[in-house]
């Protein structure tokens, strides 16, 4: 059988003040923080992971939030907007409480055939909410789409055509932008990725309200595996599997020079907390524990609310 990813594990993010981040996604937008834990290369900052209640692949947004972090700006060879899919239903609600909380947002716009409004964080990155017809008793149900913007459209396209499986489903172009929809087979989570070529010009500066990086799915480590030895076929080593205690992950950048991430399912993110209490305390991988103190008392304090 031909392997085929499945779509979106998670994308991870860069912010500034932690607490306006915490804030926003689990007040505003109804996430929950299934993870506290710290940038494994920087244990000085936090790394907070937001999804669904079980932190189901599909759902996790993972913020690196530098509390002196410049301004980003999106532009050609980054992802440029993740966006959340809106269940059955549930669109005109989301536009009558953000309006009645007088929060600013755009749209609503159509893209594809589909409702899109796009508000933004307190780092200014945009945030859509795309109408779908999925059934779910959630306000998100994770992920719809990344959208990547692209220099040249086509040498990503191939990549994600012919060797992670994705299918070409839409195409548009509109006042300078051209995007074309690809989307992954079967009905997961963040199957869909837009590809994005604009005539504005902008030079992307990874900073606060960027994104960094994008994770694809493998369902278990021998699937991911798999997809070493395929990509370092098709002319696209990776790096060696690294543990990031709740996937194991591999890193590449595509044609177009946005960071690539495959991640596994396993072992989740209930391996080291209990599921009902998920992302209440400040969890360390082995190597840190040691120095807990020290690094309790660099992180700042945050309040979560029940």
């Amino acid at each position: 059988m031909t392997r085929k990813i499945p779509g979106l594990h998670h994308v991870t993010a860069i912010s500034g003040p932690p607490q306006a981040n915490l804030a926003f996604y689990t007040g505003r937008l109804r996430q929950r923080l299934v993870k506290k834990t710290v940038n494994f290369d920087d244990p000085g900052t936090y790394h907070l992971y937001y999804g669904d209640s079980a932190g189901s692949p599909g759902t996790i947004l993972t913020f690196f939030p530098f509390a002196d972090a410049g301004p980003g700006r999106a532009g050609p060879g980054m992802a440029s907007a993740y966006a959340y899919a809106v269940p059955k239903g549930g669109f005109d609600g989301w536009m009558e409480s953000l309006a009645l909380d007088a929060v600013d947002f755009d749209g609503p716009t159509e893209r594809f055939g589909q409702r899109v409004l796009t508000l933004r964080d307190p780092d200014g990155a945009p945030v859509e909410l795309v109408e779908t017809a999925r059934d779910s008793d959630a306000p998100l149900d994770g992920f719809h789409s990344v959208t990547l913007w692209e220099s040249d459209i086509a040498p990503t396209a191939r990549l994600l055509t012919e060797i992670f499986g994705y299918v070409e489903t839409g195409h548009e172009t509109a006042g300078g932008t051209e995007r074309l929809r690809l989307q992954a087979p079967g009905d997961a989570r963040g199957a869909v990725i837009d590809l994005m070529r604009s005539d504005a010009p902008s030079i992307g500066r990874q900073g606060a309200g960027t994104i960094h990086h994008i994770a694809f799915r493998a369902e278990t480590d021998a699937i991911q595996r798999d997809w070493m030895d395929k990509l370092a076929s098709a002319g696209h080593p990776t790096t060696p599997v690294i543990d990031r205690q709740y996937f194991n992950a591999i890193y590449f950048r595509e044609p177009g020079g946005v960071l690539f991430e495959i991640a596994t399912d396993p072992p989740g993110f209930a391996v080291d907390e209990d599921p009902a209490h998920l992302g209440e305390a400040l969890m360390l991988p082995a190597k840190y524990e040691p120095y807990r103190d020290r690094i309790e008392k660099v992180l700042p304090p945050l309040q979560v609310a029940r």
